[in-house]
């Protein structure tokens, strides 16, 4: 099979097993960014705690935020874990907004997508992963981002070698599917479900899982 058919019979499979994800879990796109900042290095219910306390003081505001010491904000954070080094992270991330936006995220997502990213990458402690997850979930804009979750379904049915780089992975979808956000959306989540459930690092569920000889089809 093709690339293009064996990505889309995945999808399927993906879809029919596991049903609509609904993410990004988050309710506004500004929340969605810090949780895309926080979910580095730790699993969702911890950045959830996080999240959680922001709320609990009213604080899950760009302007508010950026308000407070990079201390406060850390103690704020800290069940997200590394919560020194995610607090430098979003305060970056605040500045940025703040200083070249006016707090706006959709003076930022106005910019266009390639745009909108470079600057996203010019914010120290944002990467590949966390600016496409900004921009897919937060701004709707149409690129797909890959995890670990992905990369390692890629490598197990035949997609990907070790070599490639996040941007040749990313490749793969932006060549081989239409470029809709709400479908990169829906196909990333499935992948992530799929990783969690059954292509686990070790162990894996293989003859379970919903993709078991989907290259053979």
């Amino acid at each position: 099979m093709r690339e293009k058919e064996i990505l889309s019979e995945i999808y399927q499979r993906l879809f029919k097993h596991f049903g609509p994800q609904g993410w990004w879990p988050g309710e506004t796109p500004f929340e969605i960014c810090v949780g895309a900042i926080l979910t580095q290095n730790t699993n969702w219910q911890n950045v959830e705690r996080a999240i959680s306390r922001l709320k609990e003081y009213n604080l899950l505001e760009p302007q508010k935020l950026y308000e407070l010491s990079l201390a406060e904000l850390a103690e704020l954070i800290r069940p997200a874990g590394y919560f020194r080094i995610k607090a430098q992270r979003l305060r970056n991330f605040l500045r940025f907004l703040n200083e070249e936006y006016a707090g706006s995220l959709e003076r930022l997502f106005a910019e266009g997508l390639p745009r909108a990213r470079e600057k996203l990458l010019s914010v120290s402690g944002i990467g590949p992963e966390t600016a496409d997850s900004i921009l897919l979930y937060a701004g709707g804009l149409p690129v797909f981002v890959i995890d670990a979750y992905t990369r390692r379904i890629l490598l197990r049915h035949g997609l990907a070698t070790e070599e490639m780089d996040y941007y040749g992975l990313q490749e793969l979808f932006h060549q081989n599917l239409p470029r809709d956000p709400k479908l990169f959306n829906e196909y990333h989540a499935l992948l992530v479900a799929c990783g969690k459930s059954y292509c686990r690092p070790r162990k894996p569920l293989c003859q379970k899982c919903p993709l078991w000889r989907v290259e053979e089809r």
